[in-house]
């Protein structure tokens, strides 16, 4: 049975997007990804779903993805997983767009290559960087959960520190060579959508359309 996904908005302000992800429609453990706000709506998602959070993934630490981190984890009790190379920015607990981030300290730090089980569905941890220095993706069963990579009919900003456009489009293309045109990409931002879909029509992906 295929994985079962649910999307919740927690970041008004940012329009972000969190995910509930279970092993299949029924079942009462969920991971988390990318909690990145108040954590209220996503508590009710789950009191919905009658789920309970075995895990939290966060694909990369800014702020409009983890400011809910620490609110959840310290609800729960579950663990958290985040790239190492960004896990500072986590146990810093700083200000950040106009928002206080509360200081976690992740239980266990991934990079590419990384396999993870959390709530009964193993992971692969896919390095994307790109947007971010060490951004991450989760993919699981021909879905790949990619926070700021890539949206539907966009892509992540590079002109932060740690971004880079030309390592953002090779990570969009090593995606694909890995997983697929039939891929689902569940983005930190807007809705779902599929490699194959975005490397066909979306107009910041053209340097790959043309590149033999």
């Amino acid at each position: 049975m295929a994985i079962s996904v649910d999307r919740v908005v927690l970041n008004p302000q940012y329009a972000s997007n969190c995910f509930v992800v279970r092993s299949s429609p029924h079942a009462d453990e969920a991971a988390v990804v990318d909690p990145g706000g108040d954590a209220p709506p996503l508590f009710a998602e789950l009191d919905r779903l009658d789920a309970r959070v075995a895990g939290i993934l966060v694909t990369h630490a800014d702020v409009d993805h983890v400011a809910g981190v620490a609110e959840v984890a310290a609800a729960t009790g579950a663990d958290t997983w985040a790239p190492a190379g960004e896990a500072d920015d986590l146990r810093a607990g700083e200000t950040r767009g106009g928002m206080q981030i509360r200081p976690h300290d992740p239980e266990h730090l991934v990079a590419d290559g990384d396999t993870i089980t959390v709530a009964g569905i193993e992971f692969e941890v896919v390095g994307i960087a790109g947007h971010s220095r060490d951004h991450v993706a989760f993919a699981t069963e021909g879905s790949i959960f990619a926070g700021d990579l890539l949206f539907a009919g966009s892509v992540g900003r590079v002109d932060f520190p740690g971004g880079d456009w030309d390592t953002l489009l090779a990570s969009i293309r090593r995606l694909n060579d890995r997983f697929g045109a039939d891929a689902v990409v569940y983005p930190g931002h807007g809705e779902p959508t599929t490699l194959g879909r975005e490397l066909a029509t979306n107009p910041f992906l053209a340097e790959l359309r043309a590149a033999p």
